[in-house]
């Protein structure tokens, strides 16, 4: 019995544990951001509404939900979903949690209220979404992909589809999906080859094989709504000729009833053997005569898709933060514990015989990589929020017009959010995994789930390379650089403020010529470009990190500075917690800008090299001369 006791303790520590960052996220909020500044700027229930208070219930409440519902069901998770002649069964507890989640409300926040919605902004949502993303993504992904079907039908569905699904949708009795990648083509998909052809009373028949469809089948709900693209028989070649169709998983009658509940219109084939997001389905799915609905206008597909792929990046960039910070907390409970040697400086905790390896400068200076590029992140993500907050009353007030630019200003952040964000959580992950040495490489602590959980991030809803080819191909040279300069502008701006205070006039001196230098390096690419194209996709990486470290380094300023200023005006009466967490603002600031920023001058270097050297040997040549 005392065996079993000890074994029991031993397997509890070894376990995830998580706690809410509420301080971060109200330090963004009320300090750093300004969001109460930023509600009065939408219409005008929603400062009245959203104040201080209410916003710190969202916090408890989710921070609750995350913890005591989600957490526990994690690890667990892993174990998979099953597939049993075409059903999927997820992990034991999910459709439980589903339930909870439901019977919160926790989806309708940011719907309009005729389809059972609060009509609140987005970024509140992202208070809840990072946390129990953190918690349990794989579970989080069943509702996270709702969302994307939801706002699609929102922006591009008819009436009746609004009037018929989105009730639904928005209170979870139904989920939703997006069915992009085939067989033989993921991202070119002007290949694709699901057609669709029209049928009775404006239906369409949808045949096609889908794969990779993230919760394409499973058992929570009653209906599942799958957005499929596919082409039309007079449709163009390439993707103009892509439409867009909703296309349930069981027939949907005209007043949304379903049809017959033991037939379904979308089968599931099979699920994947993966690597890690074990908890959710990853489906292969196929359309035989399915019966759906045209969305929107026959051939302009892609372009209503990318309002579910946008909110799919976003999600994505919001998985990044996530395993950073379960990665970073954990790491730093172990390496606290955790007593190695002693420290190089000598003994810090003279009454034990080991130092905590957290006194190892070695050991330090990943966890305080891992806490900037953290908290960087989450700045980042919560900023672009407040685009999303805009765009969502600018379509629901019909000023097209305006979401439009907003869309395009928040699209140019898009690639780092995406792409940035996640490859640096997948370096985060694996920094805070070595600091538990040969413990962070077996299964218990999680510390290995969580890398391979995170690796699909840098992967799904357009690799890290499409990313970075979308920043410079599309968003800056093909928009002839208005968008960059406008950025790039408003960053040198900002740099050159910085530089009057003199706590950080270094820190804003190092933003300001980085800037600059980024403009120029962007203009000896363009030239490059003109000679040999390949300068755009071989220069695009590099590229694509140049702005992420930039930016990264203009939210940490602003923090720094939220703090330092905080300090100076309420020092005196702040409690020694709160004082210690501002000054540890301030230094995260110092470090990044001492320590990691200057990864930049590598990107530099390589993005405005010419491709030649790339294509200096034959495609052969890459073979071993044995083969």
């Amino acid at each position: 019995m005392v065996m079993s006791k000890r074994l029991a303790t031993a397997a509890q520590k070894r376990c995830l544990s998580y706690k809410p960052p509420n301080k971060e996220i109200k330090f963004l909020f009320n300090d750093t951001l300004k969001f109460q500044e930023h509600f009065k700027e939408l219409p005008g229930h929603v400062s009245e509404e959203c104040t201080e208070e209410f916003v710190d219930d969202i916090m408890s409440a989710a921070g609750q939900l995350a913890t005591e519902t989600l957490l526990p069901l994690y690890q667990p998770g892993d174990a998979g979903c099953k597939w049993v002649n075409g059903d999927v069964i997820t992990p034991e507890g999910f459709k439980d949690a589903w339930e909870q989640y439901k019977a919160g409300g926790w989806n309708a926040l940011n719907y309009p209220t005729e389809y059972g919605g609060m009509n609140l902004p987005l970024s509140l949502s992202l208070i809840k979404n990072e946390m129990c993303a953190t918690a349990n993504w794989s579970w989080f992904m069943y509702p996270g992909l709702t969302l994307g079907c939801t706002n699609t039908i929102v922006n591009h569905g008819s009436q009746w589809m609004k009037d018929t699904f989105l009730p639904k949708l928005v209170d979870l009795t139904w989920s939703g999906v997006m069915c992009l990648t085939e067989p033989h083509c993921g991202t070119d998909l002007g290949e694709m080859k699901t057609k669709a052809v029209p049928g009775e009373n404006g239906t369409y028949k949808i045949t096609g094989t889908k794969i990779f469809i993230s919760a394409g089948e499973q058992d929570m709900t009653e209906n599942i709504v799958h957005i499929v693209l596919a082409k039309l028989p007079d449709a163009p070649k390439g993707t103009k000729g892509i439409s867009l169709f909703l296309v349930p998983k069981y027939r949907v009658a005209e007043d949304g009833s379903i049809i017959d509940s033991k037939k379904k219109n979308v089968e599931c084939g099979s699920i994947e053997e993966k690597m890690g997001i074990h908890g959710c389905s990853t489906c292969q799915m196929h359309f035989e005569d399915s019966e759906g609905w045209l969305i929107g206008d026959a051939h302009d597909g892609l372009r209503q898709m990318f309002t579910f792929m946008n909110t799919a990046r976003i999600g994505t960039g919001i998985q990044g933060l996530a395993h950073m910070e379960l990665a970073y907390q954990n790491a730093v409970h172990y390496a606290l514990e955790r007593g190695s040697m002693r420290a190089l400086s000598g003994a810090k905790e003279k009454e034990k015989t080991q130092d905590s390896i957290i006194w190892h400068a070695a050991v330090r200076q990943d966890l305080m990589v891992s806490k900037a590029l953290t908290e960087g992140c989450r700045a980042l993500l919560y900023d672009v929020a407040k685009f999303g907050d805009k765009i969502q009353y600018a379509e629901a007030a019909g000023d097209h017009e305006l979401a439009k630019k907003l869309d395009d200003e928040m699209g140019f952040l898009t690639p780092v959010a995406k792409g940035c964000v996640t490859e640096w959580a997948y370096e985060v992950s694996n920094k805070c995994l070595a600091i538990y040495g040969g413990h962070g490489f077996i299964k218990g602590h999680g510390m290995e789930q969580i890398v391979r959980d995170c690796r699909i991030a840098t992967l799904y809803e357009g690799t890290t390379h499409i990313q970075a080819l979308d920043m410079l191909g599309r968003k800056m040279f093909m928009d002839k650089l208005k968008l960059f300069n406008k950025w790039n502008a408003k960053l040198r701006g900002y740099a050159w403020g910085v530089m009057g205070n003199s706590a950080f006039r270094a820190e804003g001196l190092k933003l300001y010529q980085l800037t600059a230098l980024w403009k120029v390096d962007v203009m000896k690419m363009g030239y490059r470009a003109m000679k040999n194209k390949d300068t755009v996709s071989a220069s695009s990486v590099d590229n694509m990190w140049v702005a992420g470290y930039i930016l990264l380094g203009y939210y940490h300023l602003k923090m720094g500075i939220a703090a330092q200023e905080k300090l100076a005006k309420e020092g005196s009466s702040l409690s020694e917690a709160d004082r210690k967490f501002l000054k540890s603002k301030v230094a995260t600031t110092k470090f990044y800008f001492s320590h990691v920023i200057g990864r930049i001058d590598s990107h530099r270097a390589a993005m405005v090299k010419a491709p030649d050297n790339i294509y200096s040997i034959a495609n052969d040549e890459f073979l071993h001369p044995d083969e």
